[in-house]
């Protein structure tokens, strides 16, 4: 029986959030579950992670250097210290599988698992697979992918796992209403949704302003998240006298009541942004991220490809490009309907509860091995 589950998932939100998503399936299947995320002290998970009524578990921080420097001299001994630290955590908790979501908190915490016999369940967000899950998906066949070309070993396609209240968004017309007064909007107008994550995008901000009237002239009203630093420059930058609303806020508190007040967003193309939009049916013009290996270009060229968004190259974004490419989008419902439909039908909304059977079957295998011997 399923009794106690090890999650790590750290650093970013693309590691927590998914990992927060199974545990709020996890524990919907079976309430009296023991779930435990395994983070830092440091990374976004200390605030979320105890925001959603989890317990968390820390290991030291143990970053890769990208170039040799001397720094990588110390990663054996911090990586050791991390892996007893994971152990630690994972016989505290009496865990019966340990899954990994990425990131540097899951190399101790697979190498842990490994160490102690227990099962372990990889899940990947991205096309391209970090050095964490390459490791992990050679310690387990129960991996887990979000895209079908994920090149690791043995890997099943499941999506990446959403919170329930993304995965349960109304986007009827008058949850759409209601949203847009929510941010002193015109409940009636055609309205783009534009961020650039959690700080903004200096190059989506400047577009924006610069083609603020020609948008708005056309009867499209805008929610722009400009980022806080970013703020009042965005505004200083507007035009005076818009024919329609354009309102500008410095971050956005509640994501999924932008999403029901928006027709199309403008965005960048993070791995958790693309799964989101494509849950709730939510058409967008992506811009990848400039620098990279091109991950962002990936992660929405399915939702791309299948007719439910554009795809535009940062250097190529211009207030011209937007009214040539977006408007004529914006302006007809038939258009917008088709797009958003192609792109909820790439979506996975089952995501979490996929893998929730997985870690079931990776447990019971366990089960049915015989009792674990844990490593000293």
């Amino acid at each position: 029986m399923l009794r106690s589950v090890l999650l790590a998932g750290g650093g970013t939100a693309g590691h927590v959030e998914p990992a927060l998503a199974v545990a709020d399936a996890l524990r919907a299947d079976e309430p009296r579950i023991r779930v435990t995320l395994l983070g830092t002290e440091t990374g976004l998970e200390a605030k979320l992670v105890p925001a959603r009524g989890y317990e968390l578990a820390t290991v030291p921080k143990v970053p890769m250097p990208r170039r040799p420097t001397p720094a990588l001299l110390t990663v054996p001994n911090r990586l050791l210290a991390a892996v007893s630290a994971a152990r630690a955590a994972a016989r505290d908790v009496r865990a019966d599988v340990v899954v990994g979501f990425g990131g540097y908190v899951s190399v101790p915490a697979y190498l842990a698992a490994r160490r102690l016999r227990l099962p372990i369940v990889v899940h990947e967000a991205n096309p391209l697979p970090g050095l964490a899950n390459r490791l992990g998906a050679r310690l387990t066949p129960f991996v887990a992918t979000s895209y079908p070309a994920t090149p690791l070993r043995g890997g099943t396609l499941t999506g990446i796992p959403l919170r329930a209240e993304i995965l349960t968004l109304d986007r009827s017309a008058p949850a759409a209403r209601a949203a847009r007064a929510r941010y002193g909007l015109d409940p009636y107008r055609a309205t783009l949704l534009v961020f650039g994550g959690s700080q903004g995008a200096r190059s989506l901000n400047t577009v924006l302003t610069g083609a603020a009237r020609e948008l708005t002239a056309a009867g499209v009203q805008v929610l722009h998240a400009a980022g806080p630093k970013n703020y009042d420059e965005v505004v200083a930058a507007l035009p005076p006298g818009l024919p329609a609303p354009y309102r500008v806020v410095p971050y956005l508190d509640h994501i999924p009541s932008a999403y029901a007040a928006a027709d199309m967003s403008l965005c960048r193309s993070g791995a958790m942004t693309c799964a989101e939009l494509a849950a709730v049916g939510l058409p967008a013009v992506y811009v990848p991220l400039p620098h990279g290996n091109g991950e962002q270009r990936r992660n929405a060229l399915p939702t791309v490809e299948a007719g439910g968004g554009l795809l535009v190259e940062d250097a190529e974004l211009s207030p011209g490009w937007l009214t040539a490419n977006l408007l004529p989008v914006l302006t007809s419902s038939e258009r917008l309907a088709k797009m958003s439909a192609a792109c909820a039908g790439t979506g996975h909304p089952d995501a979490a509860r996929a893998i929730v059977a997985m870690i079931r079957q990776a447990e019971a295998g366990r089960r049915h091995a015989g009792p674990r011997h844990a490593a000293g």
